[in-house]
């Protein structure tokens, strides 16, 4: 009855009972199922069967075990049992896991990380029928409440389809079987001991296992103990007068809510949809009344009235739910008027009053007496048993008004998830079980729901309010009293004989079946009839999926449920019957690639015949995958974890032209760049020109480039110009090394100890990579540029001084010229260009020159007025007598800070006045630089920011050459483009890559859609959408991103000058290694952490500037070197589309108003086809031009806007766009043009709100504003018609987009422009709060009878702004409301300003 072909050795627990361990050896031998009675431990046998199969199960085995368990709680429990007592990996699944939208790939994963699998059976059912787990691979099945193995739950299914079918093969691989009952009959208990034998044969038969049990009841007796079985009788009593006028009003109410469900605007098939429900709702109060009272009835109508999800048993019209919710409010107002003191009545009162007056029935009376026999339990643990999900509500509440008082005891409720009421989840109900455990909660009133499973060894009572189902229901229920000398009552009524005799042959039945099970114990099982598993089926002969006759029709279900759909219309098969024929037509949704499938057989399995006829045909189109699974699923389960295993931490790339390293040549050879700087402002220091000088030629991109910058006193252009080259001596080299660091580090830092400790690291330079190149002064002569050796030499003072240098210095000007200084007497020469510092207050100065006149005894104004002379001011300000007096002041400017200058909203720092200058004794001064010019200085003040703009020009020229290289394209792309695309809003500038983004994402979108449209032409738009989805988004463009090494070259952070790094300093903090790419030697620097949306961004930016300057081929080639494989070669349409135009749709009105002309005016028909509209001559519906349209315009919308307007802000573009390309304004362009009128559909929904939507539309106005502005919630549909006749316009003249926009744009206009563009409410309030720093709540979205009410609150410094507004949705609901706090901030703020 097994694959093994050996007995395995027992692997036992050590405290293991007797009869644990006979069951044990049985379930070696053969497949078994053991029937013991609830706690006997049946679960210790299944691990110790586990713990015997590890060997064989431990990876890398690729066998495992599944522990298969009926309800999700008990995965968990199982799971963890399992993980307890053996060693192996165990996996917990369950459907809230999304186990239902694996694929084979995450089933593979699973079986290579586990050992034993624990999951409910439905899920291995769906994963064997799919070939996502096969038999084969599966060592041992557990079955817990095996019981339920019958008809077609997933556990006979699971025997039936696969194991059955597996034994009768010549070879069959099958596991071992071993099911856990405590009750092998799931049946009404019978008298008859071969009825018993003939259902517990059946099972055997089904599961191909032998039931074993102990012969006797007192080997088990010894270990577990039993509850003590009581019968409790409450009598009948007649409905009193007032129940009857209860429900005499319930009747009338009845009857009144069918009539207003008949005025309701709905179609015929929901109203009697609707009167259904209001059916089910009466029955359930009536039941209420009658069976617990009037007062609990009216509870039950509470629940019903004021539950905002209590009427989710399938989708409803607001209007039908209101009718519901208003029959349920009538009944609680009809109860309460029957109650004496209403709605405040409480349970506490006298209750045998309140039973004779119909508030409470003699069977709750009952439930109360029995309770208060247990009122002195010291820990009372009851599970009272209903079989109503109401009825446990309502006693819920009952319970807890009249226990606490009287015993203290709390009551909750469990409810399952087929509930008509509002479901708990798993972790409700779990939540309630631990209480229950730990004694927070003492009562809990259940259904069934906790027959099965539930390990809570402390209850010691359990009642049966209502009576068990069968015989299965008593002994599991009975099961729940764990507690030594627990009690199991069981309420009947009196003079009840049937129900009396039930409860007797329950008690009996454990015998009669252990009896049973021990006598035929070595009858072997017998093969099933054909009835059970001969079945037909379809098979994949490639994966072996199956789909079988039972299994067939949710299969198409699930099919049809997956397919596109909006509000107005859900896909769903239509069957068309012909009795005389014995023949059934199935009718697909028109966005099905099969529209009809016809079969004829026995009527019985008409529908299943088709949906398995239906199905072979899905799978051969397509629409089914090898595994059998929606071709949906497949791809939108593929691009959820397409989504790499990203890491954002990525190294920062540095261009290889400015690299370089310390050597030791004698002469090497430098390219000498002359960097023209010009301003437009009015300063007393002039700039200079610079020398960059490089090792490496820069590409000719750079070559006669201005830059630009934005300075304190205007703005600076910076021009570069190639001059030549020339040979350098090392020592030439250094020394120029050391001028650069000098200045640099003085700008940087202002501090000689930094600049000292900069020096130190420069003479131990050990080889490391640096930035090889030099920023020198340059000195116009004769018509020619050279090196200000004289400046540069300045950094050796006083080495570069000479005596005879100043001999005529002397002869001019005297013994006067000479001065003292901090450290010596100097020549006056050597200060008046020079940097000194003054140590009293450790500053740093350029001296300009000497001011003749002026020493320190002269007189000077202070700012508050105050004069006196430079000795008094240095004696009283610094505590400095001047000892030279007599000597001329120096005139000196402080030394200049450096900024960045490419920040694009810098704050300009307090204008420097041409006069803003110091006045310095000689003597307090000393020279660290002679000669340098404040020129310098200044000029060099600006570099770092000038280089870091250069710096990352070569790194876009770089990443420009690593894909123009292997692609061959002659394509002209401005580096300065490339450097947009890779420059981030973070980094502050001016330019960045967000026009280029939308651009990019604009095209991409295109060309993807364009591809999917042509090459999938069976497929509909859900697949289509998904595939796209894979192609563009994020996840997707970043991993490219990532492959192609563009993560290095993304700029990300606004420039830093004080960690710019100087060229000839030590870069071992900042360049950490080199890096090959593409035969190109980078530097690697400090790791920095990146989103994957920058990166995804970036990647797009890239495509908008290939596709701004090189057009769309050179777009196309830069995404072919990315990876994107797009084939821009035009694919032939063929389209099956057999259809009368002119019957359907006004040709001649919509080829006048697109001023276009069809040639094949049967898109036209496709075009305004709404999904709802199926009938058999209209073979399809606008969907996939819908999907293409979309594309198209936003394209050509976006390209449009992005040509128009060159010089838009990078934000505003993305601005237009949004405002441009939306459903709203869509929409509204459909009202204006009158396309609503054209529509094909039959959605009554979709009419009302049409009908809603033209009305307002004509009552405000709108003609002349654009779509988010409008204060209405527009259907989809119409903005989709735009799209699908754009798409058809497409399709139709060969893909020529000019024709579309041509075509469309009449019915767009006015285009939004950036003078019209108004930011969406939602945008513009986060905006608002960012830069008045206001605090922004998270909006509140509540629903109340069917309307989204949306709540926004800004704290507006103290001061509180909320607005709650409502519509049909949230969206449009929370626009309104963040437009409603906008004008009230507005208003605050005017008001504000006007009062300072």
């Amino acid at each position: 009855m097994n694959g093994d072909s050996h007995k395995l050795a027992a692997n036992p627990v050590s405290f293991a009972r007797s009869y644990q361990l006979e069951a044990l050896e049985k379930a070696l031998e053969q497949n078994t199922v053991v029937f013991f009675e609830t706690g006997t431990g049946k679960t210790l046998i299944a691990i110790m069967l586990l713990r015997s199969y590890a060997h064989l199960l431990r990876k890398p085995s690729p066998h495992i075990a599944v522990f298969l368990v009926p309800t999700v709680v008990l995965v968990t429990q199982q799971g963890e049992a399992v993980s307890v007592h053996t060693d192996l990996r165990v996996g917990h699944y369950y459907g809230e896991l999304g186990v239902d939208f694996w694929n084979a790939a995450m089933w593979k994963h699973e079986v290579d990380q586990h050992e034993v699998l624990v999951m409910t059976p439905q899920i291995l059912l769906n994963a064997l029928r799919h070939k996502f787990l096969g038999l084969e691979q599966i060592k041992v099945l557990i079955f817990d409440e095996c019981h339920n193995a019958r008809g077609k739950h997933p556990y006979a299914c699971i025997m039936t389809e696969f194991y059955h079918r597996e034994l009768a093969s010549s070879t069959p691989q099958l596991p071992r079987i071993f099911g856990m009952t405590a009750s092998p009959i799931k049946a009404k208990a019978s008298n008859s001991s071969a009825a018993y034998w003939k259902q517990i044969s059946e099972l055997e038969n089904l599961m191909n296992s032998k039931v074993y049990t102990c012969e006797s009841n007192e080997v088990i007796a010894q270990h577990v103990p039993n509850s003590t079985a009581k019968l409790k009788e409450y009598n009948h009593v007649d409905i009193s007068q007032m129940t009857h006028a209860c429900l005499y009003e319930l009747n009338n109410l009845l009857s009144k809510h069918r009539l207003s469900i008949s005025a309701l605007d709905i179609s015929e098939s929901d109203a009697e949809a609707a009167r259904k429900k209001l059916h089910q709702l009466w029955s359930t109060l009536m039941y209420c009344s009658t069976e617990l009272g009037i007062w609990l009835a009216m509870k039950a109508a509470e629940v019903y009235s004021r539950q905002e999800d209590v009427f989710l048993w399938d989708k409803m019209d607001i209007s039908v739910e209101r009718v519901l919710r208003a029959f349920s409010s009538d009944a609680v107002k009809a109860f309460s008027q029957c109650i004496a003191s209403g709605s405040h009545w409480s349970s506490c009162q006298d209750l045998m009053h309140n039973m004779s007056a119909g508030y409470l029935t003699s069977k709750v009376m009952c439930l109360i007496e029995i309770l208060l026999e247990y009122r002195e339990a010291s820990d009372l643990r009851c599970i009272i048993f209903v079989q109503r999900i109401v009825t446990s509500i309502v006693l819920k509440c009952f319970l807890n008004e009249l226990l606490p008082n009287i015993c203290g005891w709390t009551t909750e409720y469990t409810a399952g998830n087929t509930s008509k009421l509002r479901s708990q989840s798993r972790k409700e109900q779990n939540a309630i079980i631990d209480k229950f455990r730990n004694g927070k909660v003492n009562i809990i009133v259940s259904t069934s729901l906790l027959e099965e499973g539930l390990d809570v060894q402390s209850c010691n009572l359990v009642i049966r309010f209502d009576a068990s189902a069968n015989l299965c229901s008593f002994i599991q229920s009975r099961g729940r009293a764990r507690m030594q000398n627990s009690d199991f009552v069981l309420m009947v009524k009196s003079g009840d004989g049937p129900a009396r005799a039930r409860v007797e042959s329950y008690l009996s039945g454990v015998d009669i079946m252990r009896r049973e099970c021990v006598e035929h114990y070595d009858v072997p099982c017998e093969p099933l009839g054909d009835e059970m598993h001969g079945e037909p089926w379809y098979e994949v002969e490639s994966t072996k999926a199956i789909v079988t006759l039972s299994s067939s029709v949710s299969l198409l279900y699930y099919y049809c449920s997956r397919l596109p759909s909006d509000g107005y219309f859900k896909p769903h098969p239509r069957f068309s019957y012909n009795k005389e024929l014995e023949s059934c037509t199935l009718h697909l949704p028109n966005n099905c690639p099969i529209q009809t499938v016809a079969v004829q057989g026995s009527t019985k399995f008409l529908k299943p015949l088709v949906c398995l006829e239906a199905c072979k045909e899905l799978h051969k189109v397509g629409a089914l995958t090898d595994y059998l699974v929606p071709d949906i699923v497949e791809e939108e389960r593929d691009a959820q974890y397409c989504a790499i295993d990203y890491h954002d931490e990525h190294s920062k790339y540095f261009p290889p032209e400015l690299l370089g390293s310390c050597d030791n040549k004698s002469e090497t050879l430098y390219h000498c760049y002359l960097l023209e700087l010009k301003s437009n402002c009015q300063y007393d220091v002039n700039l200079q020109d610079i020398l960059l000088v490089v090792r490496t030629k820069l590409p000719t991109d750079l070559e006669g480039l201005s830059l630009d910058f934005d300075i304190d006193r205007g703005s600076l252009t910076v021009h570069i110009k190639y001059i030549g080259y020339v040979m350098l001596s090392s020592v030439l080299v250094s020394r120029c090394q050391r001028f650069q660091l000098t200045i640099f580090k003085i700008l940087l830092d202002h501090n000689l100890n930094k600049l000292s400790e900069e020096m130190d690291k420069f003479s131990k330079r050990d080889g490391s990579a640096i930035f090889d190149y030099l920023l020198l002064p340059a000195l116009h002569l004769n018509g020619t540029v050279n090196m200000d050796w004289k400046s540069i030499n300045a950094v050796l003072y006083p080495e570069n001084t000479f005596w005879d240098e100043h001999t005529h210095c002397f002869s001019t000007r005297g013994h006067g010229h000479y001065v003292h200084t901090k450290d010596s007497l100097v020549c006056c020469c050597h200060l008046e260009k020079s940097l000194v510092r003054t140590p009293h207050n450790d500053y740093l100065y350029c001296v300009t020159g000497t001011l003749d006149g002026i020493d320190g005894n002269t007189n000077f104004t202070l700012e508050d007025g105050t004069r006196l002379t430079y000795k008094r001011y240095y004696e009283q300000r610094h505590g400095i007598s001047l000892q030279f007096e007599g000597e001329f002041l120096l005139h000196a400017k402080r030394i200049f800070n450096v900024q960045n200058y490419l920040h694009r909203c810098r704050t300009p720092t307090k204008k420097e006045s041409s006069t803003n200058s110091y006045e310095l004794p000689p003597e307090l001064c000393s020279i660290i630089m002679a000669p340098v010019s404040v020129s310098t200085f200044y000029t060099f003040s600006f570099l770092p920011s000038v280089m870091h703009r250069i710096q990352s020009l070569l790194m876009a020229y770089n990443l420009k050459t690593m894909h123009l290289d292997p692609c061959g394209q002659n394509v002209v792309v401005p580096t300065v483009k490339v450097l947009e695309a890779i420059t981030t809003k973070k980094c502050q500038e001016k330019i960045h890559l967000e026009s280029l983004e939308t651009l990019g994402d604009s095209f991409l979108k295109y060309v993807a859609t364009k591809q999917l449209f042509q090459v999938f032409q069976n497929r509909h738009e859900g697949l289509l959408s998904a595939k796209r989805e894979r192609i563009i988004c994020n996840a997707t463009l970043c991993k490219l991103g990532c492959d192609r090494k563009i993560t290095g070259f993304v700029r990300n952070e606004p420039f830093d000058p004080k960690a710019w790094i100087i060229p000839g300093s030590n870069c071992a903090d900042h360049i950490l290694g080199e890096e090959v790419i593409s035969s190109t030697r980078f530097g690697v620097g400090r790791i920095r952490k990146l989103k994957s949306k920058i990166i995804a961004d970036v990647v797009e930016a890239l495509i908008g500037a290939y596709l701004s300057t090189g057009g769309e081929a050179a777009a196309l080639s830069f995404m072919v070197w990315l990876g994107i494989e797009i084939d821009s070669v035009g694919i032939p349409y063929t389209r099956n589309f057999a259809v009368k135009p002119e019957v359907h749709v006004n040709i001649g009105y919509f080829q006048s108003l697109l001023n276009y002309t069809f040639r094949d005016a049967s898109l036209l028909v496709e075009a305004l086809t709404h999904g709802s509209y199926m009938l058999p001559e209209i073979p399809g519906c606008y969907q996939r031009l819908e999907f293409l349209g979309d594309a198209v315009l936003d394209y050509l919308i976006t390209k449009h806007l992005y040509y128009k307007y060159p010089n838009l802000s990078p934000g505003l573009l993305t601005d237009l766009r949004s405002a441009s390309v939306n459903n709203e304004c869509y929409a509204l362009s459909a009202i204006k043009a009158g396309l609503y009128k054209h529509v094909l559909h039959t959605s009554q929904v979709l009419h009302k709100q049409i009908v809603h939507s033209v009305r307002k539309f004509k009552e405000s106005g709108m003609a002349s504003t654009f779509g988010w502005e409008s204060e209405t919630t527009f259907p989809k549909v119409l903005g989709d018609v735009i799209e699908s006749l754009a798409g058809a316009i497409y399709v139709d003249s060969g893909y020529n987009k000019e024709v579309v926009f041509e075509c469309m744009r009449p019915l767009l206009e006015p285009l939004v422009s950036p003078e019209t563009v108004k930011l969406h409410p939602v945008r513009e309030l986060s905006e608002v709060c960012q830069r008045e720093h206001y605090v922004l709540m998270k909006p509140v979205v509540s629903y109340k009878n069917g309307v989204a009410h949306a709540t926004v609150e800004v704290d507006a410094n103290g001061v509180l702004h909320r607005e709650t507004c409502c519509e049909a949705d949230k969206k449009t609901a929370k626009k309104l409301a963040c437009k409603a706090v906008l004008k009230s901030l507005k208003e605050s703020m005017l008001s504000t300003m006007s009062c300072g």
